[in-house]
């Protein structure tokens, strides 16, 4: 039988903030042993585990199916768990908080503004006429599920916000995944809502406030193309005027 390699060293430079005790951010460097299949969020682990366990960040299910390890790796928008230390080497890794949003600690963002966003946009069937158990169910076609699948895989990870432009000016922008998500709704044959959303697409802060830089599509992780749901909700407004 092989012996199995000697794990190789990375440098994961990690920002440090506690917004309690720190009067402004700063970095700390940490030597990592990894292998090819351990990844940054396995980085941050090791780092929590052996050599700091003060290092605050989020995460859930390592599978890129929660959207809670976001963070920014060298700089780009970047799930933690999808994002593999061999691809980053031989330099320095540099972890740090998704842009735009306030620290509540190290690695770990306040989402509360997004959260707010989200709800409201409704993002849940509405029936003008609440259906019984009795009424069946509500089918439908494989064509009729095309319309608006590809926009329900999000994940709510906010890289998208971290690569919008338009919500770093802008904080009042409802921003791409909210806007997706909006768009996965009224684009579902089963949903009567798209009148009450409407009032967000509309307004100063709604689709009109995007400008179609589309880095949101480029970073997001499960191929959700928030600016084609935002440019196609630009058709429906333009429409709906």
């Amino acid at each position: 039988m092989t012996a199995q390699a000697s794990p190789r060293t990375i440098r994961i430079e990690a920002m440090r903030y506690n917004p309690e005790t720190d009067k402004e951010p700063s970095w700390k460097s940490y030597d990592v042993p990894f292998r090819d299949d351990m990844s940054v969020l396995q980085g941050l682990q090791y780092i929590k585990d052996h050599l700091d366990g003060s290092l605050t960040f989020r995460w859930s299910c390592r599978m890129a199916i929660c959207g809670s390890c976001g963070v920014m790796i060298n700089g780009v928008p970047s799930l933690g768990c999808h994002t593999f230390l061999r691809d980053l080497g031989p330099g320095k890794v540099r972890v740090e908080p998704l842009t735009h949003f306030p620290i509540q600690r190290d690695l770990a963002i306040d989402q509360t503004d997004f959260l707010r966003k989200l709800e409201s946009v409704k993002p849940w069937i509405i029936n003008q006429t609440p259906k019984k158990p009795s009424d069946g169910a509500n089918r439908q076609t494989p064509l009729q599920i095309d319309d608006y699948y590809q926009f329900s895989e999000c994940i709510n990870c906010l890289l998208c916000y971290a690569a919008c432009p338009q919500y770093g000016l802008n904080p009042e922008f409802t921003g791409p995944a909210a806007l997706t998500l909006l768009h996965r709704y009224n684009a579902d044959s089963r949903d009567e809502g798209t009148a009450e959303r409407m009032a967000v697409i509309n307004g100063e802060n709604g689709v009109w406030g995007c400008t179609l830089v589309s880095y949101c599509s480029e970073v997001c992780p499960k191929g959700v193309d928030p600016a084609r749901a935002i440019n196609q909700n630009k058709i429906n407004s333009t429409n709906d005027y």
